[in-house]
């Protein structure tokens, strides 16, 4: 594993203390891996909306019905990309 120095605030400092404090993570290298695990999935979420946007506004209408919609959408959220 690569090896980081890094600054944080001190609000945001205080507030890796308190997640470590509360067990939910055993070091703060553990909470930083895990907050990006999260963006990165959050920004495949982001993408996957911004190419259906993008598609969308270049074919016109979908022929897909809502419930068809909910259902990727409901996928994607799941991680079933």
């Amino acid at each position: 594993m690569a090896r980081q120095s890094i600054s944080f605030t001190k609000p945001n400092d205080e507030w890796l203390k308190t997640q470590l404090e509360n067990q939910e993570y055993s070091s703060k290298s553990e909470l930083i891996n895990d907050l990006i695990r999260q963006a990165r999935k959050q920004q495949v979420q982001i993408d996957w909306i911004r190419a259906k946007l993008n598609q969308s506004e270049k074919s016109g209408f979908t022929e897909d019905t809502k419930e068809e919609i909910l259902s990727q959408s409901k996928s994607l959220l799941n991680g079933q990309v």
